[in-house]
């Protein structure tokens, strides 16, 4: 199983896009793809694909004229990985048959099961983790570890699950 570069740069992409709101407010400043682009080190090319997409699944809008843009048609605390990663249709999938349990010519391969919990697992991490704890991880400073909501994590004060990795004792 692999997540590819177009799941990988759609979540790099909408992250720029909460981070606009997160600093100028919802709604307030469009963002340019070409400035996505720069910022991101993605191509312009690469990204009009994907905010096609996302735009079609009402993830974003799309604002025409003189410092047009796009921007998050809902509020970034809303809006899960899992959800932008479904989105641009990439499959997450660690089976070999793609869920449809013919991985063999008899039916289930032996560790079908295995790889469908695993499937499982991964789709509930990204679902617990919104646009809004990636803002909060990138604005604290700090190497946080995003832990999804409803996993033993403290929360931060803005309702967003954290945890903090702190750096390793040194010995002198």
């Amino acid at each position: 199983m692999k997540l590819t570069t177009k799941g990988r740069f759609a979540v790099t992409a909408m992250l720029d896009l909460a981070m606009n709101e997160a600093k100028f407010g919802v709604g307030i400043k469009p963002v340019t793809l070409a400035g996505i682009s720069e910022r991101q080190s993605i191509s312009l090319s690469y990204l009009e694909q994907l905010f096609s997409r996302l735009r079609r699944q009402g993830l974003v809008s799309s604002v025409r004229g003189p410092g047009g843009g796009y921007k998050l048609a809902k509020n970034y605390a809303h809006i899960s990985v899992a959800e932008i990663i479904n989105a641009v249709d990439e499959q997450i999938d660690a089976t070999q048959c793609g869920g449809h349990e013919n991985c063999r010519d008899e039916g289930r391969c032996m560790t079908h099961d295995l790889w469908a919990t695993l499937n499982s697992k991964i789709l509930d991490y990204l679902d617990g983790i919104s646009l809004a704890d990636m803002v909060a991880s990138q604005n604290s400073g700090q190497k946080v570890l995003i832990t999804p909501r409803g996993c033993g994590s403290a929360k931060n004060g803005t309702g967003v699950n954290v945890s903090i990795a702190m750096p390793e004792a040194v010995a002198v």
